[in-house]
């Protein structure tokens, strides 16, 4: 078994939303605080109209800065 743990839940998205959509996550994240709604398929169908996002990664994206990681 490997020494490195696997990232897991909504932050093992997140090289790949680094790479397609060309934004660090920190500034995806200061996108969603910044934003007015609050709730999470909100915030969701926010990413996927305005953002191009796909579902999974404006998912991962809501999931992880609304609980506080970065």
């Amino acid at each position: 078994m490997s020494e490195k743990q696997a990232v897991k839940g909504p932050a093992s998205y997140f090289p790949s939303i680094e790479k397609k959509y060309g934004r660090p996550i920190g500034a995806w994240q200061e996108l969603i605080r910044s934003s007015p709604l609050t709730k999470h398929m909100e915030l969701v169908a926010w990413l996927k109209s305005e953002h191009g996002l796909g579902h999974g990664h404006a998912n991962a994206l809501v999931a992880a800065t609304l609980a506080g990681s970065s």
